[in-house]
């Protein structure tokens, strides 16, 4: 396996492989990271295509770790060096990329990935070999994917300890819209606003540590995932923004918040019990896989270990 980039995601997908028994080796463009990331014993270099080249000789497959900005020209040096490999990525935006594969001409060995983890830390120190453990890896099931790729990706997924929910690309951006990348403009509004009263930083407590986790994570990163899902962002934050308006008009005129104060906490328990049913009858190949595994995964439904292949369920 060909991990390119070193960062938080990149560097804990490359130390959880490893621990899991693969062998696999990385690229990042910082001299640093790769000193750091040899120091611990990992295989990395500065040479991307010195790594694409040895990923095309052993067909491994090729893990996209960078930011959205940087994609293009990542998938430049795929086509020329391992076009052939199969491939993924790990970014939290899921149709921008798919766009940026397809103009590559790249589209068939490639399947969207995009591990629900992180931390407001980034490069190769603040990496976690434990970081994916039973987090929720989102693996594309686009009307492109080739079976035998998908089963790669997830097997990656489950050896890295995570659990994989199968989405189709659009249906994860509006998702991640709601769950991520809202979150992230809301931490920001709040530091920000907090900012602006002089006592507020003396008294801060939980509440705000907590609702503002987020914004210390490095700005270029934010705008990268924000910008990269606008699409699906903006009707997200209208109704964010509608929500919040109609609280505001309801405390003005009657004195209470308690129309949004409980239909939120009704919210937030059901999401305490939420379901996550195991999918485990599907076979990947056969006619309307894909379709049956977006069902599932839009109902809830997770894969905790590898479902059988047409042509090899032996």
């Amino acid at each position: 396996m060909c991990v390119v980039g070193l960062g938080l995601i990149g560097g804990s997908l490359m130390r959880a492989a490893a621990g899991a028994g693969r062998e696999v080796f990385g690229y990042n463009r910082s001299m640093e990271a790769v000193a750091a990331a040899r120091f611990d014993g990992f295989d990395a270099t500065e040479n991307l295509d010195e790594a694409l080249g040895r990923a095309a000789d052993r067909d491994a497959l090729i893990v996209v770790a960078v930011p959205m900005p940087a994609l293009p020209q990542i998938l430049a040096h795929v086509k020329q060096s391992a076009p052939l490999c199969p491939l993924t990525d790990v970014i939290s935006v899921k149709g921008a990329v798919l766009d940026e594969v397809r103009r590559a001409d790249l589209l068939p060995n490639f399947v969207g990935g995009h591990p629900m983890a992180g931390t407001a830390h980034s490069g190769w120190s603040a990496g976690d070999a434990a970081l994916f453990t039973g987090a929720p890896w989102v693996v594309s099931v686009d009307d492109h994917v080739d079976a035998r790729v998908w089963s790669l990706v997830t097997q990656l997924a489950l050896d890295c300890h995570a659990v994989v929910v199968p989405a189709r690309s659009d249906e994860h951006d509006a998702a991640a819209a709601a769950i991520s990348h809202l979150p992230h403009l809301f931490a920001e509004t709040l530091a920000l606003m907090a900012g602006e009263v002089p006592l507020a930083f003396a008294l801060a407590a939980g509440s705000f540590r907590d609702g503002t986790r987020v914004a210390a994570t490095a700005p270029h990163l934010v705008r990268a995932m924000c910008e990269a899902n606008a699409d699906q962002l903006l009707p997200t934050l209208e109704r964010g923004i509608e929500l919040l308006t109609r609280a505001k008009d309801v405390l003005a005129a009657t004195g209470s918040v308690a129309d949004l104060v409980d239909t939120g906490h009704a919210a937030r328990m059901r999401y305490d019990s939420f379901s996550r049913p195991e999918i485990m009858t599907t076979v990947v190949g056969t006619d309307n896989w894909r379709a049956e595994l977006a069902a599932a995964g839009r109902a809830g439904g997770v894969i905790r270990s590898a479902l059988p292949v047409l042509g090899n369920q032996g």
